[in-house]
């Protein structure tokens, strides 16, 4: 009773202070978005506070406030399931109306930063129903295996593992889908896992042709420089802090503690990793107004010893591939959000595919934070999670 009591004390008093820190100009729900920042950033300090004694890691804490899941309810219009491809965990989102023709289909893969997260999380049920009612679409959602439990590239091969599942001719006949209008999605982590994955899918030679879209939602894409502005701009949030982005890409690949000491100065990639600077160059490969008056400062390589291949592994960084292999990519959708750390990412990704001839389709919300998806549907719904969740729908009628 007393460790609750002591828990539940600190964490109203680091609450009470937090809930004063300074929003951006103009922010829409400005006090929601107050609130949702206090409480994360609370928790998060109580989590490495109850970390530091022995008492229950970090991540164990931020999935308690997370257990917001809803089960696989069905209704008028769509049959929900679970169910498994491969043995990975999915939700399947099906149209009762009958069609003389087989459905366009969705892949939706979570976020959470590797490390929370669910397709049972309300707002994501609730965010595949619009899409499976609305696009009279198939939807599936993923559910991967979370670190620090299980480390790269577990949730990656998951993810490949499940859609491959899906792909299988006999697979997308039995649930009516047709093989030329299917759109691999993902938010946040998820959108990396997305990405990483179309860009698998499309040197196999069985299933290359049977992507023809991809959609990513502020996607982290690189690990190479977190000092690009969008990092320094929003070191502080709101919701997502630097900080915080860099502790949970630490859970993901290493149990080493030194990584969040490195990675917080930029100093964590190794000698050999110079030539791959020029991928996420955001001097060259961010539009003009992003850049304001950053200037570029190159990180000190090989200042910690470090030996990870996780840090140049395009598996976690997709921007980390050459011209050659983005050429080939399907039609693309990227939604960037102004006050997110991880809004240069999609910028310059967007660019190295146009620079390509990919096909890009990209929206800029201005005013808006990282994960606005994840409070879709809920107490605290934010006016750009509607909006977000109409750009993307209207983006996918469209094109798929």
């Amino acid at each position: 009773m007393g460790r609750k009591a002591l828990c539940l004390g600190l964490t109203c008093v680091l609450f009470s202070y937090y809930m004063y820190r300074p929003m951006p100009d103009n922010i829409k729900d400005e006090w929601k978005i107050e609130f949702i920042d206090a409480l994360v950033r609370t928790v998060t300090s109580v989590g490495i506070f109850l970390e530091n004694i022995g008492v229950m890691r970090y991540e164990q804490l931020s999935m308690l406030l997370e257990m917001d899941y809803t089960g696989p309810v069905s209704y008028e219009n769509i049959t929900v399931t679970d169910t498994t491809f491969s043995d990975i965990p999915v939700r399947l989102y099906l149209p009762k109306r009958k069609s003389e023709r087989r459905r366009r289909a969705v892949i939706f893969i979570h976020g959470g930063g590797y490390v929370i997260g669910s397709y049972k999380h309300t707002s994501y049920d609730i965010f595949n129903r619009m899409a499976a009612n609305q696009l009279d679409a198939v939807v599936v959602g993923v559910d991967y295996r979370l670190a620090p439990q299980y480390k790269f590239p577990i949730a990656l091969e998951d993810v490949f593992a499940a859609v491959k599942y899906f792909l299988h001719d006999e697979v997308l006949a039995k649930y009516g889908v047709d093989p030329t209008r299917i759109c691999i999605s993902g938010e946040s982590s998820g959108g990396s896992i997305a990405a990483v994955v179309t860009q698998q899918m499309q040197n196999h030679p069985e299933f290359k042709r049977k992507i023809k879209a991809q959609a990513l939602l502020y996607p982290v894409l690189q690990l190479i420089d977190l000092w690009t502005p969008s990092y320094r701009e929003n070191a502080h949030g709101p919701v997502l802090s630097r900080d915080m982005g860099i502790k949970m890409i630490c859970l993901y690949i290493t149990t080493d503690k030194m990584c969040i000491e490195a990675i917080g100065l930029n100093q964590h990639m190794p000698e050999e990793s110079r030539h791959l600077f020029k991928f996420t160059n955001w001097t060259i490969l961010l539009p003009e107004k992003f850049k304001k008056n950053h200037v570029y400062t190159e990180p000190i390589l090989g200042r910690y010893g470090f030996t990870y291949s996780e840090f140049i592994d395009p598996r976690i960084s997709p921007l980390l591939v050459n011209d050659s292999q983005l050429q080939n990519l399907p039609l693309t959708y990227i939604l960037t959000c102004e006050h997110d750390i991880l809004r240069d990412d999609g910028l310059m990704y967007a660019t190295r595919l146009r620079s390509v001839g990919v096909q890009v389709a990209h929206d800029h919300m201005e005013n808006a934070i990282h994960g606005g998806l994840a409070y879709l549907g809920r107490m605290l719904s934010l006016y750009q999670a509607t909006k977000l969740r109409d750009k993307y729908i209207s983006w996918l009628d469209e094109n798929i």
